[in-house]
């Protein structure tokens, strides 16, 4: 599939390094062409596949998928720069705000889904840039699992695909209503990370969390 990706940094180099790998077609963009240029020349090298840059609106174009990859502070400017591209599409939104300043009350997820009128998926934002760099993300023999919030049926399968393309395991979080707890996840995980703290260690494995009716 066609991936645009919104934003030329580490998260957009790690995840699209893997999905041009795989076959798919990306295109990068950023604020300054020159840099994003720079990056989807080492993306090509990296993945032996063509990468292509462009502008927030040639990139959300191209994008039968859209990628969200910015930082908070950046965000609606960019989305207000990729323009009227990105209604009805389906957006992968990866962003956290400051975990530091998390406010319960706004969904960054919701709000690139009412400033686009695009379909957000909710993926990908629990783990550090590293990770993704992972071929594939497996941890004591496990396949990292990612959490997909979305309410689109044909955007969530496109993501579904996008997740087993890294070699990690799609698990349904719920609608895009829920987002905000995926969100409020990765800003409670990452305050225990950077306390030193092992944030993994603090849920149970499935064989331990009690009795469940299968979903």
């Amino acid at each position: 599939m066609r991936i645009g990706i919104l934003g030329a940094g580490g998260m957009a180099d790690a995840l699209g390094t893997h999905w041009a790998r795989a076959g798919h077609e990306v295109m990068v963009s950023g604020r300054d062409p020159g840099r994003s240029a720079a990056r989807a020349a080492r993306m090509t090298a990296a993945a032996g596949a063509e990468v292509r840059a462009g502008s927030f609106a040639e990139a959300g174009g191209f994008g039968e998928v859209v990628v969200v990859a910015v930082r908070e502070a950046g965000l609606l400017g960019t989305l207000q720069a990729a323009g009227a591209v990105l209604r009805g599409k389906a957006l992968v939104d990866v962003t956290n705000a400051n975990p530091q300043e998390f406010d319960v009350t706004r969904s960054l997820a919701r709000l690139i889904g009412d400033v686009t009128g695009g379909h957000v998926v909710k993926a990908f934002n629990l783990c550090h840039v590293d990770v993704w760099r992972m071929t594939p993300p497996v941890f004591d023999g496990r396949p990292l699992a990612v959490p997909l919030c979305g309410d689109d049926p044909d955007a969530l399968a496109a993501v579904r695909t996008l997740v087993a393309d890294l070699g990690c395991t799609p698990v349904d979080g719920g609608g895009l209503g829920r987002a905000v707890l995926l969100e409020a996840t990765a800003a409670f995980m990452i305050g225990l990370w950077f306390g030193g703290a092992d944030a993994q260690a603090v849920l149970p494995p499935l064989d331990s969390s009690g009795a469940h009716q299968p979903a």
